[in-house]
C-alpha cells in the first residue's frame, strides 16, 4: 500500500474499541493516524491540523457525523467517508447530500474500508489538464480552471469536495459529451451497484447548485435522458 502512505486520516468515533482498531490497521497499511472521540474533539483537532481524508462515524452522542460533515463543508473540502449502520439508507443519502464523498455501511471488513479511503484518495488522474481542450471554462459567471481545478464565481473561489473536484476533472476531459452513471461511478473508482449510481445522483445535485444558476433547470450540467449526464460551456 505505498501510493498512499504518506496520507494523514482523521478517524472520529465514539466507540473506543473500534477507534483503536482501525487505528492500529491503518497505521500497519502504512498511513498516519489520528482519532477523535467525538464531533466536539474532532473540531478541536482540526482547528490546528490538516488531513487527507476524514473517517466518521454517523452515530454520535452529541452532534452526528451527518451535522458535523454539514458544519466542516463550509470551511474545509476534505473528503470524507462516513460508516452508516446498515440498511439506513436515509442516513447515506443525507451524508451525501450533506457534502461527504461516500459511505459504508457498517459491519464492513477493514479491507473494503481501505479500498473505498484509496479510491477516494487517488481520486481521478488530471488528464483533462493535458489535452488540447480550453484551460478554462465559461459556466455564465462561473469559470472553472482545468488545469488548476479550481471553480470561481467572480472573485469568489467555490469550495469543491473530492468527489464534485474528480466529477469536473471527468466531465472536462469529454466536455460535450454523455456519460453514463454507471460509467461515472467507474470513473470514480466506485463499486458497481446502483447505491452507488444514486449517490452519484446525489454528487450531481451538489455540484448543480455550485454552478446552476437554476439548479432544477440546469444549462451547463445537464441530464440527457437514457444516456446520463453531459457538461457543455459557453
Amino acid at each position: 500500500m505505498a501510493e498512499q502512505a504518506e496520507a494523514h486520516l482523521l478517524i472520529v468515533d465514539d466507540d473506543e474499541r473500534i477507534r483503536g482498531l482501525l487505528q492500529k490497521f491503518l497505521m500497519r497499511n502504512g498511513f498516519w493516524v489520528t482519532s477523535a472521540r467525538d464531533a466536539a474533539h474532532a473540531r478541536r483537532i482540526l482547528s490546528g491540523l490538516e488531513f487527507d481524508l476524514i473517517v466518521m462515524d454517523v452515530m454520535m452522542p452529541g452532534e452526528d457525523g451527518i451535522s458535523l460533515t454539514r458544519a466542516l463543508r463550509e470551511d474545509i473540502a476534505t473528503p470524507i467517508l462516513l460508516l452508516t449502520a446498515r440498511g439506513e439508507t436515509e442516513d447515506r443519502i443525507a451524508g451525501l447530500e450533506a457534502g461527504a464523498d461516500d459511505y459504508l455501511p457498517k459491519p464492513f471488513e477493514p479491507k473494503e474500508l481501505l479500498l473505498r479511503i484509496n479510491a477516494i484518495l487517488r481520486r481521478v488522474p488530471a488528464t483533462a489538464a493535458e489535452a488540447d481542450g480550453p484551460k478554462i471554462l465559461s459556466l455564465g459567471p462561473v469559470r472553472y480552471d482545468v488545469v488548476r481545478g479550481e471553480m470561481w464565481n467572480g472573485e469568489a473561489l467555490i469550495r469543491l469536495t473530492a468527489t464534485e473536484a474528480a466529477l469536473m476533472k471527468i466531465f472536462t476531459a469529454q466536455i460535450g459529451e454523455p456519460l453514463s452513471r454507471a460509467q461515472l461511478v467507474e470513473d470514480l473508482g466506485r463499486d458497481k451497484g446502483q447505491a452507488q449510481e444514486r449517490a452519484v445522483d446525489v454528487q450531481i445535485t451538489r455540484l448543480r447548485r455550485k454552478i446552476e444558476a437554476e439548479p432544477k433547470q440546469p444549462r451547463y450540467l445537464q441530464t440527457v435522458r437514457g444516456a446520463g449526464y453531459m457538461l457543455v460551456s459557453d
